[in-house]
């Protein structure tokens, strides 16, 4: 029996039918073969499964008012969006806008994924499968509002969050302002477009294999995962639970840090200056994260690392052993948990779904259940190597992509003589911290000879989130990006 016979035999045994995919499923099978193939080759550790905790955010000493740089514009940032309509980085634009509260942010233009609930604005989840009304706020929503922030539209995204080019079956195809040839990244596309274009300063995006930190990259913008549940996710549509992360996408790390603290419910912002970073341990993780890496990224780390160590940090190499399994626990971690989600909405809507999307939610079906309980294990282990990989260092450097963003419609990406699935290439180096739970931050640091956003990584140990902005920033103000105007 062939195995497409075996795969449509198995799906009606329990119960999904739709046999003719069986194609299509056997083809998204072998596209994750090397991820599969690792995984089945590698020995689940005797540790126990992974259980990820919610984190608080360390506190930090005295405060200061929110950033005062963000403009009071939301009017003006509704035209802008209409204006710039061919980016298709909205999925919702309101005729009127909700009147400023009162608070920090009063007035100040946000602008929310399609993927978590606004009160009189429509839920789609970005897809033809799903549409709610909006009756509620989702919490961090919530929080944003009553600092005074006025969301200004919903954005486009990869559907249901499950991709990284944003080229969406219900709402088009979002375009990178910042290199419209190139992807611009998912699944938090719209918002990463929105700040990229101009029309926003700040918009919220979720991150379940890099969604928040990939479109960031690939547009030029600042993306930040915090720590795993420092920001609850109360109103936000599940992709993979144990991964799935809510933060901000921002024109500056101040801007996300002024963000942050309104999303976590505060008034102020704790005290963290530059200068902290002077005598701070940097390490810069080698190893899997830079093999292989595009020539020009390898250049900007270096450079990176250069300016950090004249600027006081103390600069360290280090190598996480054994990260190398990293793809192969996400794939069969979050296929199990995105299945789950969707298991009964594929059932009755899949026609309803986008086929990149319906597929891979499919494909669970045909994934040993034992495989996510070895996942875990083999999870529990990765992170160990990846906190043991910070020695004495405060903080992790490396790249955020492996190359460039790559061009619209490229299946494969040759990096370093080797070619990846565009999915693999473009999540290595951020989906670790996932997988982690740990914060992270991308940030601008050049272009590339072709103008391509070249984009770098910061990760602290969980919890230090705040401890990640101020080095965010202090990278931030020595890049070439923002020297250059970028």
């Amino acid at each position: 029996m062939e195995l497409k016979d075996a795969l449509a035999g198995f799906a009606g045994w329990l119960g999904y039918g739709h046999a003719e995919r069986a194609a299509a499923w056997l083809q998204r099978l072998e596209l994750n073969r090397p991820e599969l193939e690792a995984f089945r080759a590698a020995q689940a550790p005797p540790t126990a499964p992974y259980v990820a905790l919610p984190c608080v955010v360390a506190p930090a000493q005295g405060t200061n008012a929110l950033h005062a740089g963000l403009v009071s514009d939301a009017p003006a940032a509704l035209e802008r969006a209409r204006r710039a309509s061919a980016l298709n980085a909205f999925t919702f634009l309101p005729e009127r806008l909700a009147s400023a509260g009162q608070g920090a942010l009063a007035g100040v233009p946000v602008a929310v994924k399609d993927l978590m609930g606004v009160a009189g604005m429509p839920l789609t989840g970005g897809s033809r499968a799903f549409d709610a009304g909006g009756t509620f706020d989702a919490e961090v929503v919530a929080r944003l509002k009553r600092a005074g922030a006025v969301v200004m539209g919903l954005t486009n995204l990869h559907e249901f969050a499950y991709g990284i080019t944003s080229d969406n079956p219900r709402f088009g195809r979002v375009v990178n302002p910042a290199a419209p040839s190139r992807i611009p990244g998912g699944s938090s596309g719209g918002s990463a477009a929105a700040v990229a274009a101009g029309i926003v300063r700040l918009a919220i995006g979720t991150d379940t294999a890099g969604s928040i930190r990939i479109p960031a990259a690939c547009c030029g913008i600042v993306g930040f995962k915090p720590s795993y549940d420092a920001l609850p996710r109360t109103g936000v549509m599940d992709l993979a639970t144990s991964l799935d992360h809510v933060g901000p996408m921002t024109r500056t790390v101040e801007d996300a840090a002024a963000m942050f603290a309104a999303m976590l419910g505060m008034d102020s912002l704790p005290r963290w200056a530059l200068a902290d970073l002077r005598g701070r341990a940097i390490a810069r993780l080698g190893g899997y994260f830079e093999d292989p890496i595009d020539g020009e990224v390898l250049a900007a780390l270096d450079a990176a690392e250069s300016a950090l160590r004249d600027d006081g940090a103390r600069s360290e190499r280090a190598v996480a052993q054994g990260i190398e399994i990293a793809p192969a626990a996400m794939y069969n971690t979050i296929a199990h948990e995105a299945g789950a989600v969707h298991a009964d909405r594929v059932k009755m809507r899949g026609a309803d779904y986008g086929e990149d999307v319906r597929v891979r939610v499919e494909a669970a079906h045909f994934l040993p259940g034992h495989w996510y309980v070895k996942a875990q294990r083999m999870r529990s282990e990765i992170v160990a190597k990846l906190e043991a990989a910070f020695g004495d260092a405060d903080l992790l450097l490396c790249a955020t992509l492996r190359a460039p963003a790559p061009p619209v419609g490229a299946a494969q990406v040759d990096i370093g003589g080797r070619s990846f699935a565009l999915h693999t290439a473009v999540t290595q180096l951020t989906m670790p911290f996932n997988l982690s739970g740990l914060p992270a931050i991308s940030v601008p640091w050049t272009r590339s000879r072709d103008g391509v956003p070249v984009c770098l990584q910061l990760a602290g140990r969980r919890g230090a989130d705040w401890l990640v902005l101020a080095a965010g920033e202090r990278l931030q103000q020595l890049s070439p990006w923002i020297r250059g105007g970028g």
